[in-house]
C-alpha cells in the first residue's frame, strides 16, 4: 500500500491492540469500514451489539509502544505495504503488523523453514547446520524460531541469510543464551517479532508465532521432533497453507525421531540434504508434492458486507466448530455469520482457533 499516512498508521496500531482483536477480525473491520480510524470508532458499538461494553486501547498505550519500536531500532511493516513478506500475506491470518529489524530484503528471497527439537541429539544438530548453510549458498533465506537445539543450528549454519521469528517482544531475547545470536541475527539477517516491545513470551505465543515461521517459507523441514512438539504444529500449519512438508528420517529406538517418521508416514517427503529440499522447493507452484495436508478453514469474499449479523450464539459451545458448519446450520449468508462472529469476538465472547474454527469462550 502507498500513502498511508501517520495518522492512519498509528490508528491502525491502536485497533489491532485494542481488547479481543485478532488478525481475522483486523481484518473484517478493516473491510468493513474502510480504515482504521472509522474502525476504532465502530468498535464500542459492535462490542455493544455482541453483549459487552467496550474501550480500544489507550492512545498512551500506543505513544509508548511506538517509541518502544524505535528505542529498539526497529519498524513496522503493514499487511499491505510492498515490503510485506508475499507468502506470508496470504493467509488469513497473517499478523496485521509486523515489528522487524535488520535485512528486509530477505524476505524476497525463496525461504525454507527449519525447525525441530529443542533437545536435539549432536548429529541432529550438525546436520541441520549444514543444510542451512547449503540452502543459504544456493541462494535461499532460512527461517527459524531461535529456540534452543534445532532452530539454533540452522540460524548458525545460514548466517546472514535468516530470519529468526521469535514469540516475545523484539527487544526481549529469548532463550536468554540465544541474546547474542538473537542480536547477531537483528544486525546481519532479520528478526520479525508480532508482539509488541516488552512482551515476555509466554505458552501461548509459541504456536502463534510458528504460524508466521510456516507462512514465511516455500516450505518447511523437520529435522528431530517428539510426536507432540511445536515442531510438528509448525510442519502441520505449512500443510494447512499448501507448502510443502518434509522430514528427515530417524531410528525408530529414538523418541525424537518419532515426529518426523510419523510425518512421513503421514505423506511429508523424506529428504535428507539441501538438494532435496531444494528439488522439491525451486519452482514452487502452489501444488506440492507431499501428501500431507491439515484441513484449512473456508473463506469467503467478504466483499457483500451483512447489515445484520445471523443468530449463532446457540450453536456455539466450547468445542471448536468450523464457520463454514455454522454457516450451513444457521441457514445465514456467510457475511451474517462472519458480522455476528466478529461481534462476539470483540465483547470476548468467542475465541478462534487454526483452521478457520470458532468455540465460545468457557
Amino acid at each position: 500500500m502507498t500513502g498511508l499516512t501517520q495518522d492512519e498508521a498509528f490508528a491502525r496500531i491502536r485497533l489491532l491492540r485494542s481488547p479481543n482483536v485478532g488478525p481475522v477480525s483486523y481484518y473484517q473491520l478493516l473491510r468493513r469500514f474502510g480504515s482504521a480510524g472509522e474502525a476504532l470508532e465502530a468498535l464500542p458499538d459492535l462490542a455493544g451489539r455482541g453483549g459487552a461494553q467496550y474501550r480500544p486501547a489507550p492512545q498512551r498505550q500506543v505513544e509508548a509502544e511506538v517509541a518502544a519500536v524505535r528505542k529498539a531500532g526497529a519498524r513496522y511493516r503493514f499487511h499491505d505495504a510492498a515490503d510485506y513478506p508475499p507468502l506470508l500475506a496470504e493467509l488469513e491470518s497473517a499478523p496485521p503488523i509486523l515489528i522487524v529489524r535488520g535485512q528486509g530484503e530477505l524476505v524476497a528471497r525463496p525461504c525454507v523453514a527449519v525447525v525441530g527439537a529443542r533437545n536435539a541429539s549432536a548429529a541432529a544438530m550438525k546436520l541441520a547446520r549444514e543444510i542451512s548453510a547449503d540452502l543459504a549458498g544456493e541462494g535461499y533465506a532460512v527461517v527459524s524460531g531461535l529456540a534452543r537445539g534445532i532452530d539454533g543450528a540452522a540460524h548458525m549454519g545460514a548466517l546472514p541469510a535468516t530470519i529468526g521469528v521469535i514469540a516475545s517482544g523484539i527487544d526481549i531475547a529469548y532463550p536468554p543464551q540465544h541474546a547474542e545470536l538473537q542480536e547477531e541475527i537483528a544486525r546481519t539477517g532479520l528478526l520479525i517479532a508480532e508482539q509488541p516491545p516488552g512482551t515476555e513470551p509466554r505458552g501461548s505465543h509459541f504456536p502463534i508465532r510458528n504460524r508466521i515461521i510456516a507462512g514465511l517459507a516455500l516450505g518447511t523441514v523437520v529435522v528431530e521432533a517428539a510426536p507432540k512438539s511445536g515442531s510438528l504444529i509448525t510442519a502441520r500449519l505449512a500443510g494447512e497453507y499448501g507448502r510443502e512438508v518434509m522430514a528427515i528420517p530417524g531410528s525408530p529406538l529414538d523418541a525424537r525421531s518419532q515426529g518426523c517418521n510419523l510425518l512421513i508416514r503421514e505423506g511429508a517427503v523424506l529428504v535428507q540434504s539441501a538438494a532435496d529440499v531444494i528439488e522439491l522447493v525451486s519452482g514452487f507452484d502452489g501444488s506440492p508434492r507431499s501428501s500431507f495436508r491439515e484441513t484449512a478453514g473456508v473463506t469467503y469474499d467478504s466483499r457483500d458486507e451483512a447489515q445484520d449479523p445471523a443468530d449463532i450464539a446457540a450453536l456455539l459451545t466450547t468445542a471448536p466448530v468450523a464457520v463454514d458448519e455454522l454457516i450451513r446450520q444457521s441457514g445465514a449468508s456467510p457475511s451474517a455469520v462472519q458480522l455476528a462472529l466478529l461481534e462476539l469476538e470483540l465483547a470476548g465472547r468467542i475465541s478462534r482457533h487454526a483452521g478457520g474454527k470458532v468455540s465460545a469462550q468457557a
